[in-house]
């Protein structure tokens, strides 16, 4: 004869303060998957490459990486010399062009002008104690940036990869920066 009660609870059915603890875990690993990405991203064109250009880029990304943000730069042009070695340690401030010069063009474009602002502004830079080129990169690869090197930059310029900072991406094309951009929150051309 059969009888419609429930069967009876067996041995290894798991109690009730069990039940409630999985879903308890299984809510917060639910709330975790579906929780919105908080990460920011960043991602930085670097195309220029005069002492007073390379400061620029590398503030807004070490500041960024210090704000949480997930940052990248894409150098290409002469925005490569900055990743490079020796001549990140050469790069120059122009004084023909520049409105903030306290000089006419006329006398900025005597020849040796250019070494003569370029030794102004390192001599302010050092007495301000203002992070050099070298440790602003240093400190931003510390930070998480990806510093990278447009490939085809490289090859028109006939750089040797070997020749960038350690840690610099090279290889990347256009189309990587392209798609790094429309991922990113922020979006800087400099």
């Amino acid at each position: 004869m059969s009888t419609d009660t429930p069967d009876a609870p067996s041995d290894d059915a798991p109690s009730r303060a069990e039940l409630a603890a999985r879903v308890d875990e299984l809510e917060d690993a639910l709330a975790e998957a579906t929780a919105e990405d908080e990460s920011k991203k960043m991602s930085i064109i670097a195309t220029k490459g005069t002492l007073d250009m390379a400061y620029p880029p590398l503030i807004l990304a070490s500041t960024a990486a210090a704000f949480g943000y997930e940052v990248t730069v894409f150098h290409t042009f002469w925005g490569l010399d900055i990743l490079h070695e020796e001549r990140s340690k050469n790069l120059k401030l122009s004084s023909v062009g520049n409105p903030n010069m306290p000089m006419p063009n006329a006398v900025a474009a005597i020849p040796g002008m250019d070494r003569v602002t370029t030794k102004m502004m390192e001599k302010k830079i050092a007495d301000n104690d203002t992070a050099t080129i070298e440790e602003l990169l240093e400190t931003s690869l510390d930070m998480g940036v990806e510093f990278q090197a447009c490939q085809m930059t490289i090859d028109l310029m006939d750089y040797d990869e070997a020749d960038f900072y350690d840690g610099v991406t090279t290889g990347v094309g256009a189309a990587t920066a392209l798609q790094d951009m429309a991922d990113a929150d922020i979006q800087l051309l400099v």
